[in-house]
C-alpha cells in the first residue's frame, strides 16, 4: 500500500499567546484518510477535538471539515473551526476573506481577517433552542454537586438548557471569586445528565470585567472533558441566552459579548460573540477569536 502523508497542526485557540486558550488538532490532506484513520489520529493527537480538512464535495461550500474527539465524531466544534482556518492560512491553502464551511451541522459562513502572523477567524452559527427552566428539585441537587447554596445564583438568570448541536445548562452566578473556587463532583454531574438533557454545565458571571463581559467555566464530564478551557460554541449559546432574558444590550439589531474563560486551568482565553437580534430574539450568532500555532508536523501512514 502506498504511504499517505498528512500535515498536523497543534493550535491554541481564543488566545494570542502560546500555551493558553483551547488547544485543537488540525489535519490537512484528510481526503487521503479513511474514517477509521481520522478517529485513530484524533485519539493519538488527544486534544478534546480535532478538525480534519477535506476539499469541497459540492458547489455550495468552499471547504469541508469533519470533527473528531478522541472517541467519536461530532457535528461541529467552534474552536476547532477557528484552528482549521488558521492552519489553512499558514499552509497557504486559504487567505483573508469570506468562505463557506461545510460540516455535519450544515454550512457556516466564515470570515478570515488579520495578517498571516495574527489571523482572526469569525464563524456564523444558528441560534440555539431553549428548554424550560429546570425544576426546584434538580436545581437543589445541582447546588449540592457544586457545593453552593441558592444565594450564589444570579437571580436574573434562570437555569435553562440550551440546545444546538450540543446541549449546555446555563448557570448564572453572582461571584467571580466563587466561580473560580468551584470543585464539583464530576461523577454526580455525569449522573445528572440523563435527568436534565444537558451534556455540559456552563457557569458564568455577568459583567465580570465590565459591561458586556462574562467570566465562565464549563464542565462536561459525560463527554470525557472534566473541564473545557475555552468554548466558542457555549459562548455563542450564552450570548443568545442573555439576549433572550434581556440581559445584554441590543443596538441596531445586534448585541455583543466578550467572554473570558480558562483562568482556572491556567489557559486563559477570550471569545468575541455577536448576536443578530430581531424582535428580541437571537437569529444568528457569530463567534470569533485569535489563535496561535504551537507546532506543525507530518505524519505518514502506511
Amino acid at each position: 500500500m502506498a504511504k499517505r502523508a498528512v500535515t498536523v497542526f497543534q493550535v491554541d485557540v481564543f488566545t494570542d499567546r502560546l500555551f493558553a486558550g483551547n488547544p485543537a488538532g488540525v489535519v490537512l490532506g484528510a481526503e487521503r484518510l479513511a474514517e477509521t484513520d481520522m478517529q485513530a489520529l484524533a485519539r493519538e493527537i488527544n486534544n478534546s477535538d480535532s478538525a480534519f480538512v477535506l476539499p469541497p464535495d459540492g458547489p455550495d461550500h468552499d471547504v469541508h471539515l469533519r470533527f473528531f474527539t478522541p472517541t467519536r465524531e461530532v457535528a461541529f466544534v467552534g474552536h476547532a473551526s477557528v484552528a482549521a482556518h488558521v492552519a489553512r492560512v499558514a499552509a497557504g491553502e486559504a487567505k483573508t476573506g469570506r468562505l463557506r464551511q461545510k460540516s455535519r451541522s450544515g454550512i457556516h459562513a466564515v470570515e478570515i481577517s488579520g495578517t498571516a502572523g495574527a489571523v482572526h477567524v469569525a464563524v456564523a452559527i444558528p441560534a440555539p433552542q431553549f428548554q424550560p427552566a429546570i425544576d426546584a428539585g434538580a436545581r437543589s441537587r445541582l447546588l449540592d454537586i457544586f457545593g453552593m447554596d441558592t444565594a450564589a445564583l444570579d437571580p436574573k438568570c434562570p437555569l435553562v438548557v440550551t440546545k444546538r448541536t450540543s446541549t449546555r445548562l446555563m448557570i448564572g452566578l453572582r461571584s467571580a471569586h466563587l466561580l473560580a473556587s468551584l470543585q464539583p463532583d464530576l461523577e454526580e454531574l455525569k449522573r445528572m445528565t440523563p435527568h436534565l438533557g444537558a451534556d455540559g454545565f456552563f457557569l458564568f458571571v455577568r459583567n465580570a470585567r465590565g459591561p458586556g463581559t462574562t467570566e465562565s467555566r464549563l464542565f462536561s464530564p459525560v463527554l470525557g472533558i472534566p473541564e473545557d478551557p475555552v468554548s466558542g460554541n457555549a459562548h455563542g449559546m450564552l450570548g443568545a441566552y442573555l439576549v433572550e432574558h434581556g440581559l445584554l444590550p441590543v443596538a441596531n439589531g445586534r448585541a455583543r459579548l466578550r467572554g473570558y474563560q480558562g483562568s482556572s486551568m491556567q489557559r486563559p482565553g477570550e471569545v468575541e460573540v455577536e448576536v443578530d437580534v430581531v424582535g428580541g430574539k437571537a437569529t444568528q450568532i457569530t463567534i470569533s477569536g485569535a489563535a496561535r500555532i504551537v507546532f506543525t508536523t507530518e505524519i505518514v501512514l502506511d
